[in-house]
């Protein structure tokens, strides 16, 4: 598995998937449903945030978006969103682009990472960030309505990128 920087061509191989991640409802507040080109601004960062994709063999098996967190005199603090194909899940591919993101932040010299809406149900994301460093800052009560658990909280996550 290699990660890349996205290309338009990428963007009918991710919707499946974002699609299969959004409507299922246990992660993503974005509205279920969404076709292939009203989702595309949502995923698709443009500069300066980018978009990467997780690619094995000739299948695109994940992406993730980043860029600063917000404008201005918030840009010094990066967020990213990801997304794993279901088909791919516990093949490592979370932790892989879990890992460049760090990665790409410290090179492009954020000062943090900033998860705004971890669904505090998402155990394994929970488990995944924590295991890269990052740490529940927060967390808003009953902020995600989950389709199984009813109103869960959504913890902010943040990884202090000026620690070594």
């Amino acid at each position: 598995m290699h990660i890349r920087e996205a290309t338009d061509e990428d963007w009918p191989a991710v919707h499946p998937f974002f699609r299969a991640v959004v409507d299922a409802g246990r992660t993503y507040a974005y509205p279920a449903g969404l076709s292939l080109e009203d989702a595309r601004p949502l995923w698709m960062e443009r500069p300066p945030g980018r978009t990467v994709v997780a690619v094995d063999g000739d299948g695109v098996v994940g992406s993730a978006k980043m860029g600063p967190n917000r404008p201005g005199r918030g840009s010094h603090v990066a967020t990213a969103s990801f997304l794993v194909d279901p088909a791919a899940q516990g093949r490592g591919v979370g932790r892989a682009l879990g890992e460049h993101v760090v990665a790409w932040a410290r090179g492009a010299g954020y000062r943090g990472i900033q998860f705004n809406a971890v669904v505090e149900t998402n155990t394994p994301a929970v488990a995944l960030w924590r295991s890269l460093g990052f740490e529940v800052v927060g967390t808003v009560p009953g902020a995600f309505d989950h389709p199984e658990h009813g109103y869960v909280g959504l913890h902010v996550m943040f990884l202090d990128l000026t620690r070594p």
